[in-house]
């Protein structure tokens, strides 16, 4: 610790601290526009200049390293006068138009102006102008306000990952701008927004929607990813204006996903559902609330005495609420019905009833900067979960040896020391010899349940991973989502832990959705006797409850799906948003509130239960989800639905022991470790960011981005040239008696023998389960 005198008084701060820092645990405001916290130094914008004991001229704070003793006036006559002459040359080529400014009333050049600025220009000569420039769907540009800080262009490079903005010219000719005329593609591009001290980047969605000081600002939680990045949801006259991020160094610490940030406008879609609808006759009719729940209790009632209660499933979205999936489950049970599940994209269920615990990531996400190794398999973790990669990237930045597994190899924007590029059906024989070659660096045995099981030979690739392993002395395996959703996932599993057993580390699950480690907390789990999400769709029920989920888009297999709920005899959906597929399939649809219209908890992925509470008044006739099915289960007078609120539903839920039921451990699967020949193409597919539910679907900013491109055949380069094809042709995927027709894209970052098709997408549904063989032929 150091001793330094800040306006004369004295406080110890770390060595190594700068001025700015230290200032601020001594309490006192040095202005400043060019340091941030989480950015490198940059010392540009030199609005931060103090007077330094025995310095010849005032010291920009934020460059300027804490020496023992050191004494420093922020707000002396020097310094004053230092700011004060930076801040007129700021304001030398700043257009005057704060009242048409975005930004205003939260700017912070606006702001300083008041108390380093002059009430008048000297500046009588020509003022520059800067052209804009188009960055994208998300961030709009007034570039003449650039008061070229350059925090934009420290982020894309440092926390986003990839250069996309740059400085160029000198003097007062500088610009920001985007490569050759490039636009920001990045997932994290929103960031900038906050960052940008003046009007120069904004929101393109809130474009002059609303002024800062009229807006309400409530707390919530992302339902989008696993990580539950928590935010300020801003509002007008109860409408969703604006979401900003809101500061938790435990999860997103200050950053949002574009996501996160820019998925609101979903809200005032076309598709909001905003009074119950019952098919009478084959068209679709409003009805109240009161006829729309009896609807709903007589015909479960009936179909339970008529053909048993088994015959009633419960398919649940894993973006729905705690309380929304308790009680779910509750209703279905209440019945006499074991039918229940969240796992919709899942395909390998043999660790049902194996399970130790709720499976989660197996360590806390702020613990993921001590790292020193970690395992990646199966995982589009860029995509999946952009602020767990950053935070990843970070780690990579001070030393963590990160190596991955899985037919994908697409840039996660960090250094990868190790990889095994291999199709979906040698993933497992992969990750054995991963195993075997880890036993045989640590001289240690491998479990009971591995042993005659692992490969003799080990491939280059599967060693190199292991020798990095063995060598970490803080080791974490992930398994992504496309290890969740694979055939064989259960042995995947049983194989991340042997890993953790072996390194002394920890192993856990990414996790899909806001909910993916809340629902097995909440019991949306099938019970003893009970049958999983995929034998719900093979062996078809008489009727279906289907919350938050649309069945085209949010299912291992959409035209399964679609096929056995058509079926059914009844078919009650549960959603914020309407859809064809929803309107052919179901026979009532009751409209339940959104994230911002309603109250519940998300889990995250490390475990962590977050509450909300509504920002907003439900549109129309919605309903909190949590609400309805209490209602329901009232109607069907089962017991135990008298909740008075959603506080009540998540304490029953999930209890005192939450924590400790969180737990990775699996046993009794049985592990076959043999590298099948594939004989045919197999499909990899990714649930690409901007189509991983339904309001992202729905976002129009959102679905303008590059991430949002409609999905192709991708395949390799030896893969297209073994089938005559050249990227740009038009090919016709068959999958089973299913085929689609796509546009051939060449990826070199795809396992040979892989076909990358995405999944949740309108164009690709019809081709059914999300992995298995394919053809692929030129139309």
């Amino acid at each position: 610790m150091l001793e330094i005198e800040i306006d004369g008084k004295q406080v110890q701060v770390n060595d190594g601290s700068t001025v700015i820092e230290a200032a601020n645990v001594a309490g006192a405001y040095i202005p400043h526009f060019c340091y941030h916290k989480k950015l490198s130094i940059a010392a540009n914008c030199r609005m931060c200049l103090v007077q330094v004991e025995k310095a010849p001229k005032p010291l920009p704070a934020c460059a300027t390293p804490v020496t023992n003793g050191m004494k420093v006036w922020t707000h002396s006559e020097l310094a004053v006068k230092a700011q004060k002459g930076v801040m007129e040359f700021l304001l030398i080529n700043h257009p005057l138009d704060c009242p048409i400014c975005d930004q205003g009333g939260e700017c912070q050049l606006q702001d300083l102006a008041v108390g380093y600025g002059s009430t008048a220009s000297r500046y009588q000569e020509e003022k520059r102008v800067v052209f804009n420039k188009n960055l994208g769907s998300l961030v709009s540009t007034d570039m003449t306000r650039c008061i070229n800080c350059t925090r934009c262009v420290r982020f894309t490079a440092e926390i986003a990952g990839e250069m996309e903005l740059g400085q160029a010219f000198r003097g007062e000719h500088a610009e920001i701008m985007p490569f050759i005329e490039k636009t920001i593609d990045s997932e994290l591009s929103g960031n900038i927004i906050d960052l940008c001290p003046v009007g120069a980047l904004t929101s393109k969605p809130f474009r002059f929607a609303a002024r800062t000081w009229e807006l309400s600002r409530r707390k919530s939680v992302s339902p989008h990813d696993s990580l539950g990045s928590n935010l300020i949801v801003q509002t007008k006259h109860d409408v969703v204006k604006r979401v900003l991020p809101l500061e938790n160094e435990e999860v997103n610490e200050c950053w949002l996903s574009d996501k996160d940030r820019f998925s609101y406008e979903a809200l005032a879609s076309e598709d909001r559902l905003t009074a119950p609808m019952i098919k009478q006759g084959g068209q679709w009719k409003k009805v109240d609330w009161q006829a729309a729940l009896e609807f709903v209790a007589t015909g479960l009632r009936g179909i339970a005495k008529d053909h048993g209660a088994t015959a009633i499933g419960a398919l649940a979205s894993p973006h729905s609420t705690v309380e929304e999936l308790y009680l779910l489950q509750k209703l279905v049970r209440g019945l006499g019905s074991e039918n229940v599940d969240f796992r919709l994209r899942q395909s390998d269920f043999r660790a049902d009833g194996k399970r130790a615990g709720a499976p989660w990531l197996g360590m806390p996400v702020a613990g993921v900067r001590e790292l020193t190794r970690l395992l990646v398999v199966g995982s589009f973790l860029r995509k999946d979960a952009p602020l767990l990669a950053q935070r990843v990237r970070q780690a990579a930045k001070k030393g963590l040896h990160v190596s991955a597994i899985g037919p994908n190899a697409e840039e996660w924007l960090l250094p990868v020391r190790n990889r095994a590029l291999v199709a979906p059906s040698a993933m497992v024989a992969t990750l054995a010899q991963v195993v075997a070659a880890l036993a045989q660096e640590l001289g240690a045995e491998v479990s009971v349940a591995l042993l005659g099981k692992l490969p003799a030979t080990v491939s280059e690739e599967a060693r190199a991973i292991a020798q990095s392993l063995a060598s970490g002395r803080k080791v974490a395996v992930w398994l992504g989502s496309l290890a969740v959703q694979h055939q064989r996932a259960s042995e995947l599993q049983m194989l991340a832990q042997e890993i953790a057993r072996l390194t002394g580390g920890s192993f856990g699950f990414i996790g899909e959705a806001a909910n993916s480690v809340g629902g097995y907390l909440a019991s949306a789990l099938p019970g003893e006797g009970g049958l999983d999400a995929a034998a719900m769709i093979d062996q078809p029920r008489r009727a279906y409850v289907v919350l938050g989920a649309e069945p085209e888009l949010d299912f291992a297999n959409p035209s399964a799906t679609v096929a056995a709920l058509s079926s059914a005899q009844l078919v009650v959906a549960l959603s914020a948003f309407d859809s064809t597929t929803l309107r052919e399939t179901a026979d009532v649809i009751l409209p339940i509130a959104p994230f911002t219209e309603t109250s519940g908890t998300f889990v995250n992925c490390e475990g962590r239960a977050q509450s909300f509470a509504a920002v907003a008044r439900p549109a129309g006739e919605v309903r909190p989800g949590w609400k309805v099915l209490r209602v329901l289960g009232n109607l069907l007078a089962l017991e135990g639905f008298g909740y008075g609120d959603s506080e009540a539903v998540r304490d029953e839920a999930l209890g005192t022991d939450a924590p400790s039921r969180l737990d990775n451990g699996l046993e009794g699967v049985l592990v076959n470790a043999a590298l099948g020949s594939a004989t045919a193409l197999e499909r990899v597919a990714d649930v690409p960011i901007y189509f991983a539910d339904p309001m992202v679907r729905r976002a129009p900013s959102l679905q303008k981005t590059r991430d949002a491109a409609q999905p192709t055949a991708r395949m390799s380069p030896a893969t297209l040239g073994a089938l005559g094809i050249a990227t740009g042709d038009r090919v016709r995927v068959s999958q089973g008696a299913a085929s689609v027709e796509l546009i051939a894209q060449v990826d070199e970052n795809l396992a040979a023998g892989c076909v990358r098709v995405a999944a949740a997408h309108p164009t690709t549904a019809a081709l059914g389960a999300m992995s298995g063989d394919l053809s692929v032929e030129r139309v």
